[in-house]
Order: structure tokens, then C-alpha cells, then sequence
């Protein structure tokens, strides 16, 4: 009995942990510094991009590649103020974006999938001083110089700091990138403005040119770029800071989310929540008078400590996921239900009260475990498929559901067996004849 107590005290610390992070404090409530909500609930946008491999670096294979695109994306996803963004790769050649409570989804989509090849070129001339055109009829750009390490490199944003930013022109009041190399960067800039004085030098971005001056001086580690609007400006510093995509992206499945229909959703998932709770409590104590109202205590204290894990992992809550939350709790339920009707058979077999209940708990413990284990290895195949192939909603309900059982074990076994001993141990029901306990339940 001395064992129970301890557990009974284990449990209410837990009780108490799991209530202090679910609780809301202040303005805090569920979607807001709260529970992580899917796009479904949240609203935003849903992006799966595909990446161009072919044009890869050689040395890097296809994962390694896939790996830093997805890298970039998230250091230009957090870098725009974006919240709680989900960036997963898919399949071999797939990233999926996941934008909640994005507005402006198509600034999003420039801003994450453009490449941002930064390149600083001058314009080619030939020995009798005439610019070279390309095939086009435009002029030819190049740009290369020798680098510290005695080969010869072109300029890109590869050699920048990742500390550019927007700056306001002091005699025009207009935006520019102010953006500084590195050393390496510094040494390639001198040598081609100090090799191309009083010609052409242009700044391409993604092999557009964005704008052109001409080399008065040499310059080392610094420069600006003009003539941008401030958003572009603004957009383009978070481009440099991110560093440039390796590879193109090409949106594929672009899925808009309204947030009034998501909060609608919650609403009314939430509250369909709570009527099924309430009628599997209303049932257990109706059926099995105060072994019922032992599970049902049991079954509030396991939804706080399930709301707490998917809080502190965090789990981001889908429709589905919601769904696989309210399954596991049945199936906490279902557990109870088997001790229950174990507990019966053993009272009717003419047992003690305290044989009873050991005798119960043990005999169903199997039963409980194997159809856990099999629901366990259900989630497992759910989660792989929706990993691979991008069903996330499959994989939210997945993960919520595994969570869930796993817990109810735990409820069903320690948090039932615990308070019946308590209730056996203090007394209340002590006197009972086996006859009234077994009509109890």
C-alpha cells in the first residue's frame, strides 16, 4: 500500500506539470502561444516546390542538395516573420511549404523560391575596344579574377556576409542593400575594379540585371545596390542573408487555407471533443457506478497529460490530429473496460476484493497490451505513408493517435490500478460484502 501512495503522489505532480502547461495564462489561449495549429485550423498556405537536380553541383548528391535547399527555405521563411512555418522534404526531388496565417501568399512564394544567384559581372569589350553582344544582339557580361588561392573564381553572393541590409540614401532619401564581402569575396572585388576602371559593371540577380554602373574606383569589401522599391529591397536582403537556392524551384500544388474556416473548424472540433468526452464519463458511471467514476477521474487526468505532451513537443494539431486524439481516448476507455469486466469475473469467482483487483489488472494487462501494440504498429505505417508521399494530414493523426495510446496505457494501468487501491486501502469501501461490491461493478 505504501507503493500506491508513492505513485498516487507521482500522479498528481505529473497532474499538476501537465495543467501548468496547458493551462492559459493571460491573453494565452489554444492557437495563440499555445497549442502549434495546422493550416487546416490556422489557415495559410500549402506549397510543395520541385527542385531541378540536373543542375546541381556535381560533388553533392541528390539528398545533400535537396538538404540545403530545404536549409535556405527555412532561414528566408523565419527570416520574413513568418510564424510556425513547416518545411519537409518529399520523396526525392520535393520540398513542401507550410505557411500558417500567411496574407500576402504570392510575396511568400517569390520571396522562398526565387533563387537569389547574386553575381557581379562587367561588360566584355575585345581588343579594339568593342562591346562583345551575345546571341541576342546584348551585351556580354563576365566577371572573373584571381583569388587568394591562385585560381581563378567568379563573383556571386556565395562570398557575401550574411549582415546585408536596407539603408536610405542620404542625398536621395531612396532604399538601398548596403552588403559586405568576405575576404575572399574583398580580394576577387578589388581585383575586378581595379582591372575594369572606367567600364561597365553590372549586378545580375537570378540572371536579370537589377542594375549597372560604371568602375570609377577600386573598391574591396563593400558595395550598394539601388534602385529597388522597399519591399523589393527588404526581400532582397532577406534573399542575401539566406544565401542563394543551389538549385531552381518550380511551384507544383500551391492549397490557399481561408483562416475564418479554420477557426470555424477548431470551434466546432473542439466542441464535438468535449460532447464525446462527456458521454463516455456519463457512461462509465452510469454502467460501473464507482469503479466508473474512477475511470472517468482517470480519463480527465490522462486527456491533461496527452494535451501537455502534444504542448511541450510540440504536436501540430490538424483536423485529423484532433480526431486521433479524440480514438485514443476511447481507447483509454476500452482499457478500463477490459480491467472492469476482469475485476467482475474474479468477484463472481468468489475472490477477495484485494485478490480481485490484482487479479483483474493482470489478466487484462495482455489483452490491453496487444491491441496497443497493433494500434502502435498501425500509426507506424500511417506516419511512413504520410511522410513519404505528403499526406501530412494522415501523418498529424498518425502521430496523435500513437501519442495518445501510448499514454492511456499508462492511465489505464497505473492511474486506475492506483486510485482502486487507494479507495480499497482508505476504507471506502471497506465493509462491503462481496455481493454489494460486485453489484458496484
Amino acid at each position: 500500500m505504501k507503493r500506491d501512495s508513492y505513485f498516487l503522489v507521482f500522479i498528481l505532480i505529473l497532474l499538476g506539470l501537465a495543467l501548468w502547461a496547458i493551462l492559459p495564462t493571460n491573453s494565452t489561449r489554444l492557437g495563440r502561444n499555445g497549442f502549434q495549429l495546422g493550416l487546416d485550423l490556422k489557415g495559410g498556405t500549402h506549397l510543395v516546390y520541385q527542385a531541378d537536380l540536373s543542375q546541381k553541383d556535381p560533388s553533392l548528391t541528390d539528398a545533400q542538395a535537396l538538404a540545403a535547399v530545404k536549409a535556405t527555405i527555412e532561414r528566408r521563411a523565419n527570416a520574413s516573420g513568418v510564424t510556425e512555418p513547416l518545411i519537409q522534404t518529399q520523396g526525392s526531388d520535393r520540398i513542401v511549404v507550410e505557411l500558417p496565417g500567411i496574407k500576402d501568399v504570392d510575396a511568400a512564394i517569390n520571396l522562398i523560391g526565387t533563387t537569389a544567384l547574386l553575381q557581379i559581372m562587367v561588360k566584355h569589350y575585345d581588343t579594339s575596344g568593342n562591346a562583345i553582344l551575345d546571341a541576342n544582339g546584348n551585351p556580354w557580361f563576365v566577371a572573373t579574377a584571381m583569388g587568394s588561392d591562385g585560381v581563378t573564381h567568379e563573383l556571386t553572393g556565395k562570398y557575401l556576409k550574411p549582415n546585408a541590409q536596407v539603408v536610405l540614401n542620404q542625398t536621395t532619401n531612396q532604399p538601398e542593400v548596403s552588403f559586405e564581402w568576405n575576404t575572399e569575396g574583398a580580394v576577387l572585388f578589388k581585383q575586378i575594379t581595379s582591372d575594369n576602371k572606367g567600364k561597365l559593371l553590372a549586378i545580375f540577380l537570378d540572371q536579370t540585371n537589377i542594375e549597372t554602373a560604371t568602375v570609377q574606383d577600386v573598391i574591396s569589401d563593400r558595395g550598394v545596390i539601388n534602385g529597388l522599391k522597399l519591399k523589393d529591397a527588404q526581400n532582397l536582403v532577406i534573399q542575401l542573408n539566406s544565401g542563394s537556392l543551389i538549385v531552381p524551384l518550380t511551384v507544383i500544388q500551391r492549397t490557399d487555407v481561408d483562416a475564418t474556416l479554420g477557426a470555424d473548424s477548431l470551434t466546432k472540433s473542439l466542441t464535438a471533443g468535449a460532447i464525446g468526452i462527456g458521454i463516455v464519463i456519463l457512461f462509465m458511471i452510469f454502467y460501473y457506478g464507482l469503479p466508473g467514476v474512477i475511470a472517468a477521474t482517470a480519463l480527465l487526468i490522462y486527456s491533461a497529460l496527452v494535451l501537455a505532451v502534444y504542448k511541450l513537443i510540440p504536436v501540430t494539431l490538424t483536423l485529423p490530429g484532433i480526431a486521433g486524439f479524440i480514438i485514443s481516448v476511447g481507447m483509454a476507455v476500452d482499457a478500463n473496460v477490459l480491467i472492469f469486466e476482469r475485476l467482475r469475473e474474479e468477484l463472481r469467482a468468489g475472490r477477495t476484493l484485494h485478490r480481485a483487483v490484482d487479479e483483474g489488472f493482470r489478466r487484462a494487462w495482455p489483452s490491453i497490451r496487444d491491441s496497443n501494440i497493433s494500434t502502435f504498429i498501425t500509426c507506424i505505417i500511417l506516419y511512413w505513408f504520410g511522410n513519404t508521399f505528403g499526406a501530412f494530414m494522415v501523418k498529424g493523426f498518425a502521430l496523435t493517435l500513437f501519442i495518445g495510446v501510448a499514454i492511456s496505457m499508462f492511465s489505464a494501468v497505473l492511474i486506475t490500478r492506483t486510485f482502486i487501491s487507494q479507495l480499497i486501502g482508505g476504507g471506502m469501501v471497506k465493509g462491503l460484502s462481496i455481493h454489494e461490491v460486485k453489484n458496484n461493478v
